[in-house]
């Protein structure tokens, strides 16, 4: 009797496992070589990074994510795509955040590739993990996993040369110096006495999750990356749209965010190491490794164009739509039946950025809007538009203007924590692939 009892036990946990994928639970789409790029509130770096062409030097890395969902299973990704030496990574560990860089006492858990403790990954090229238990997740629907965060740490052996980073994290992570050695095993924060705001290498962590699990991808600039947004508030247009997701599906939903500050559609022509650009490569340069490489894609909101049409930029109306309409079709080839939907381009009208704020961008701009709205090539379209603009003056609602981040009177481009809660609150959930309501 305890032996049929058993093996039932065991066929069920099969069947389940047999029902369950990965999904992506956390992103961040990855630029470089460090220190190009737009990072926010970011500390002095000088004396953790002396010299950028040789990027780090036998330092361990404490990269702080918030996942989406949460499963009793992760993997991560890490990424060297605009290195140009091979990276040597060890003593890889996972572990849940106490606070700062502390870890919760017992969860610091090692991370292996194909079964070894450390990777070289070679220029150009990303690495997935082996898939981790993690013991401390014991129902990844626990209310009490809700926002809170996982600790990546790991350790550079030797010198990596230039890094592959993501600038804008707008989340606190932690460094040693050069030289510090191997700490990513370590609970304790003692080891780790640099703080950043950007992260490091690591681009992608999946879990496992059940098969009707929806992943939505955020696509875009700064306003998706969350430039003026508060440091550490988790409150990006998309941080919003996922609490309202999991208020009602609960674990059944991800949204993860690639955006990268200053990006923009049609430009620059070439992206590389030896020639990168702050705003990172364009968006048809970056949707294979941003979004279709991801893990159980279902959708993806595209909110993009004001750059292109800035004095950094300077593009024209045709190109812009033709690099839009040749992504979207990208997007639909690469993941067959993924939800594309066009997001409408806020104004700038008037902003103290000195690449932005023309009358002639904004003409561009509601161009681009129009074609967003009505030709067609989305499923759906999100009108954020609407949500921040005040129509007596064209330009942003006043509210919306004072930075979040570190305060100040704001740019009348990037929406402050108000402005991003607006428009996160404004998308109607019909528009998206979800799952069915449980009763």
């Amino acid at each position: 009797m305890r032996l049929a009892v058993f093996l039932m036990g065991a066929l069920l946990s099969l069947a389940a496992m047999a029902q369950e994928k990965w999904v992506t639970s956390w992103a961040a789409s990855v630029q470089g070589p460090y220190p190009v790029g737009n990072p926010s509130a970011q500390p002095r770096m000088d004396v953790v990074f002396p010299a950028p062409q040789s990027g780090a030097r036998d330092q361990s890395f404490r990269l702080v994510v918030r996942p989406a969902i949460w499963g009793r299973e992760a993997r991560i990704r890490l990424s060297n795509a605009f290195g140009t030496n091979p990276v040597t990574f060890n003593a890889v560990h996972i572990g849940l955040q106490h606070s700062g860089p502390a870890l919760v006492t017992g969860t610091n858990r090692p991370v292996r590739f194909s079964g070894r403790n450390e990777v070289t990954v070679a220029p150009g090229a990303s690495v997935w993990s082996d898939a981790l238990a993690l013991p401390f997740v014991r129902d990844a629907g626990d209310p009490l996993l809700q926002g809170r965060k996982l600790a990546v740490s790991f350790h550079v052996a030797g010198e990596s040369g230039p890094m592959t980073w993501h600038a804008k994290a707008l989340q606190t992570s932690y460094v040693n110096a050069p030289g510090g050695g191997a700490h990513a095993a370590d609970e304790g924060e003692a080891p780790f006495p640099y703080s950043t705001a950007s992260w490091y290498f690591l681009d992608a962590l999946d879990v496992k999750a059940p098969a009707a699990t929806r992943v939505i991808v955020a696509f875009g600039d700064s306003i998706t990356d969350g430039t003026a947004s508060t440091m550490n508030g988790d409150d990006r247009w998309p941080d919003v749209l996922a609490r309202r997701l999991h208020a009602q599906y609960a674990n059944r939903v991800a949204v993860v965010n690639a955006g990268i500050g200053g990006n923009q559609i049609a430009g620059p022509a070439e992206y590389s190491a030896a020639k990168p650009f702050a705003g990172g490569p364009a968006s048809g340069q970056r949707l294979e490794r941003d979004v279709i490489s991801l893990s159980g894609v279902s959708a993806v909101i595209w909110l993009e164009g004001i750059n292109d049409f800035s004095k950094n930029g300077n593009a024209g109306i045709d190109s812009v739509t033709s690099a839009l309409r040749q992504g979207v079709a990208r997007l639909r080839s690469g993941v067959p039946g993924v939800r594309v939907i066009g997001a409408t381009v806020v104004t700038a009208l008037g902003s103290t950025n000195a690449a932005h704020g023309s009358p002639e961008q904004d003409e561009k701009r509601k161009a681009l809007n129009a074609f967003i709205r009505s030709s067609g090539v989305f499923d759906s379209v999100i009108d954020f538009d609407a949500v921040v603009l005040d129509p007596a003056t064209g330009a942003m609602r006043a509210e919306f203007v004072p930075e979040s981040t570190t305060g100040g009177a704001g740019d009348k481009l990037h929406p402050n924590r108000a402005g991003y809660l607006a428009m996160g609150m404004a998308i109607d959930l019909k528009t998206l692939p979800l799952p069915e309501l449980r009763p």
